[in-house]
This record gives C-alpha cells, structure tokens and sequence, in this order.
C-alpha cells in the first residue's frame, strides 16, 4: 500500500501527465491542421505556377524552358516529382529526386508513396488587334507530392512531448520529494513516537522542539500530551495499587467479618442453649423440690412407724395413718419425678440436636411440642396452641398418631422455632403480659408449611421489610442484637432450603410463614450456609 507521500508523488505526475498529454494532442492536432493547409496551399501553387508558365514553353517546345521552370518547382522538399506530357509525342520533360534528394530525369517507376496531382496546360495565343484566340491544350502536367515532411514532422512533435512530459515528471518527482521531505520526516519522528508511546508508555524520550514553524508546535502538542500522559498513567498506577491495598484489606475486613458473623451466631445460639439450660433447670428445681420433701414425709412416717414397732405400741390408727401418708408421698414423688424425667428428657434431646447438627428422622408436632415443653420456662403466660391441618388436596389432617415425618435438621429445625417464640415473647407482648401462640402445620405436597401467629401488639409498616436484615433491632440497647430472624432466614433458606415470610398488622398480631421441603436437600455444611446467608433482623 502507497505512503501518503507515495501516492502525493503519484497524484501531480498523473495530472501533469494528463495536462501535458492534453495540451500536446491538442498542440499536435493544430500543428497537424497547419500543416495540411501549408501542404495544400502548396499543392495548389505549384499547379497554378505550373499551369502559367509551363504551357507557353511547351507549345514552343523549349525544352530547356521547361526544365528551368521544373527545377524551380523542385524546389520544396514536398515534391518528389513533375512530369510534363506534351498532347502529341507524350512525355516531353520531367524531373524527380533519388534517394539521396539529388534532381534526375523521371524512370518508368512511379515515386513510392508519392501522391499524384495533374493539371491540364491550356496556351491561350494572343491575335491581332489584341484578340485572344481561343485556348488550346498543349498537353498536361503531373505532379507528386510527398507526405513524409509531415509524417516526420509530427512524429518529431510527439517525440518532442513525451520527452517533455517525462522530463517535467521527473523534476516534479525531485521537487516533490525535496519538498516533502520537510513535511513527513516530522511525521514520521511524530508515528515512531506515537508507536513507541503506544508500545512502552510513559518510558519513550520527547522529541527535539527546534522547529519554528507549524510542524514545530504539532511536536511541541505531541510532547505535551506525552507529559500529560505519562502524569495520567502514573496516577493510574498508583490508583490502581491503591485499589489492590484496598482489595487486600477489604477481603481481610470480609473474612474478619465472616468471623466476627460467625463468633457471634455461635455466641447467640450458645447463649440461646445456655438460656435454655437455666429456664430447665428452674423449671426442674420444683418437682425435685415436691418429689424430695415427699421422701422427707415418708422417711418421718416410716421412722415414726418403725419406732411404734420396736416398742410393742403399734396401733391400727397409726397403720393407717402411715399407710395414707405413704400413698400420698409415693403419688408425689412419682409425679414430680416423671415430670423432671420428661423435662430433662425434653431437654437432652434438644440440646443434642443443637449441638450435632445431625440429619435424622423425626415427627414434626411431637417435635415441636418437646420444644415448647423445654421453652416452659421462658413462656409462662403465654398461651401455646399446636395444631395440624388438612393439606392443600383437603385430604384429613394428619392425627397424632400419623404425624409429619421430616428428613431434616432437628438442631437447626429447634433453632429455627425457638427463636420465632422468643422474638414473640420478647417483641410481641408487654413484660408480665399474657398472649396466644399458635404453631400450626400442613403438607402440601413435597413440602411442609408451618405458621408461628401471635396475636400481640404487631410490626410497623415501615420495619416490616426489614425485619430479615442483619443486625436490626427494635430493641437496640435493650438486649435486642439483631441476629434472632436472622439465623432462622438464613437456615431456612440456605440449609433447609425453603422460604420465611412475615406479616403482621399493628395491635392485630405477626404471623411467620415458614415453607420447608419434606426431605431436605444435602447441603455440604449447616455453618456455612448460616455465614453466607444474606441479612435478617428481629422483629
């Protein structure tokens, strides 16, 4: 592909090309028309000489004449050969040119090339009393005319032009060069830096400002946009390290946070277990209490009695007596054992499920009453209903003896629930204030929706859409952290892998909507699903 400078050169020697060939065809042209009308006025004036002076020698027959008189029209290079015919014997004279151009008497071959042109010779005599006669033909004359003077002539012409035109291109092609060559060895200075710019950035030399004309300030703007450059590029690098510093210490900042998330969900679960652990073990501490003063009854009586006996004192009244306390302590003592069993039982089997995080079995409602059995202590007052209804299909609900057998989590499932009560006892109801709950289950298909209602004093609109986020609070610097819904969006959706929603209409009560699928996919670790759930809050 031709350089702009090459294609520069190209342009002017085609149009002075075209210029020149132009001009010379048209100068070639009018040379060639000058040279016909020459050509013929000079055919016309030998034959009109020709025709005057030559029919009077002829009819004299002076040979000598007539040759003078050929010799003086042989003159112009043009004609080649004059024959003259005399009317009765013929060919009287003539004259023609050899090769060489020397004048000799005509043979029998006529001029190559020659054109003819004859004229009739008519001698008019004069008579007396100046009367003309009447025109006589004495014979007739021939005279050949050659074309070459014009052939050579024109082709001399266009010899002239082409050298001409190649002359001039060639000293159009130098000229341009020499003068181009001020332009473009600066452009080329300015496409070598501008590659090397492109190519090694900041690190290329600026170019020499000793110019003084336009080209000169192109170089000038050039190295100023260099500098600029080089400033921007070393901003951008340092932007861009500081950009990396500050990826670095975000993704550190991230992972402390992950932690951090982590320590303190960990925190809250630990502290919901050990919560737990001192709401069992007061609720415990009565039927121990119960059970263990009954022993101390039937101890006394059973001493009492002992005591009688040994002394020979036994009396009917006093067998019975002792046999009615004995019933009486030993009811005690069965029922208030077989309730701390139950509780601790309750609890054992709680705690456990929080602690292993294992996958098993287990019956929905029986579950979810062994958990509100454990929450007694924390939910005096409060009114807990658990029911179970038809499915979607409004096939018969599932009876106590044909519950909803989950494949899941109980730890995590416990967790999830405990902390839906809590957020009601601590948000829905005013402190020693008395409430309804209502835990109600159905299957609908593969999957399991559970509704955890209160009728308390509700949410706001404009924090009911926030309750899900992390770290939000109504009762901030109250107790309240913000991670209760939190860790329950976060396993219901990550590790159970359904979905929560909350409702709620202020002085009317909230209701969670919990959708859980029957058999729980396997999810490769319950913590981690907890530190990567996105945000919740507390109601």
């Amino acid at each position: 592909m031709f350089s702009i400078q090459g294609r520069l050169k190209l342009l002017f020697v085609v149009i002075v090309t075209t210029v020149l060939s132009i001009s010379g065809a048209y100068a070639r042209h009018s040379l060639g028309n000058e040279l016909e009308s020459s050509y013929r006025r000079l055919c016309e004036g030998v034959l009109t000489r020709l025709q005057i002076s030559l029919p009077a020698a002829l009819w004299d027959l002076d040979k000598a004449k007539v040759d003078t008189i050929l010799d003086a029209e042989m003159l112009p290079p043009e004609v080649v050969s004059i024959r003259v015919y005399d009317s009765a014997v013929g060919l009287f004279s003539g004259k023609m040119r050899d090769h060489a151009g020397a004048l000799i008497a005509p043979g029998p071959q006529l001029p190559p090339g020659a054109t003819p042109v004859q004229a009739e010779l008519v001698f008019r005599e004069a008579g007396s009393g100046g009367t003309s006669m009447r025109p006589v033909s004495v014979g007739k004359v021939v005279v050949y005319f050659s074309r070459a003077q014009i052939d050579a002539a024109m082709a001399s012409e266009l010899t002239r032009k082409v050298v001409e035109v190649l002359l001039l291109d060639i000293i159009l092609v130098l000229a341009l060069s020499s003068s181009l060559r001020v332009v473009f060895q600066p452009l080329r200075q300015l496409r070598d830096g501008l590659f090397e710019l492109a190519t090694r950035g900041a690190e290329v030399e600026e170019l020499p400002e000793s110019r003084k004309d336009e080209l000169g300030d192109v170089i000038r703007g050039f190295n100023q946009i260099q500098r600029r450059l080089t400033s921007t590029i070393a901003r951008t690098r340092n932007a861009e390290e500081a950009a990396r510093q500050s990826a670095r210490q975000t993704e550190q900042a991230l992972a402390d946070l992950r932690l951090t998330q982590e320590s303190l969900l960990q925190a809250e679960r630990l502290a919901s277990l050990g919560s737990l652990v001192a709401g069992v073990a007061h609720e415990i501490n009565t039927p121990v209490g119960i059970a263990l003063t009954s022993a101390s009854v039937l101890k006394s009586a059973t001493d009492e009695l002992q005591a009688a006996v040994a002394a020979d004192g036994v009396k009917k009244s006093m067998v019975l007596r002792y046999l009615e306390t004995a019933a009486e302590s030993s009811r005690l003592i069965m029922n208030n054992a077989y309730r701390a069993a139950h509780l601790i039982h309750s609890f054992k089997q709680i705690a456990v499920d929080q602690t292993s995080e294992a996958r098993r079995p287990f019956a929905l409602m029986a579950y979810v009453e062994e958990i509100v059995t454990s929450l007694r202590p924390k939910l005096k007052g409060i009114d807990i209903e658990l029911r179970q209804e038809p499915g979607a299909d409004g096939a018969a609900a599932v009876t106590a003896t044909a519950d909803i057998v989950l494949d899941s989590y109980p730890g995590a499932f416990a967790q999830v629930l405990t902390n839906l009560l809590l957020n009601c006892v601590e948000h829905a109801f005013e402190p020693e204030q008395g409430g309804r709950i209502e835990v109600r289950a159905r299957l609908r298909g593969d999957m399991v929706e559970m509704e955890v209602a209160d009728n308390g004093r509700g949410i706001p609109v404009d924090v009911i859409d926030r309750v899900f986020d992390p770290f939000f609070t109504t009762r901030r610097g109250q107790g309240g952290t913000g991670l209760g819904l939190n860790i329950v969006y976060n396993l219901i959706v990550k590790q159970f892998n359904g979905v929560i929603s909350a409702r709620s209409t202020v002085g009317q009560g909230t209701e969670f909507l919990l959708r859980i699928p029957r058999v729980t996919p396997q999810a490769d670790s319950a913590g981690a699903a907890i530190a990567e759930g996105s945000g919740v809050a507390v109601q």
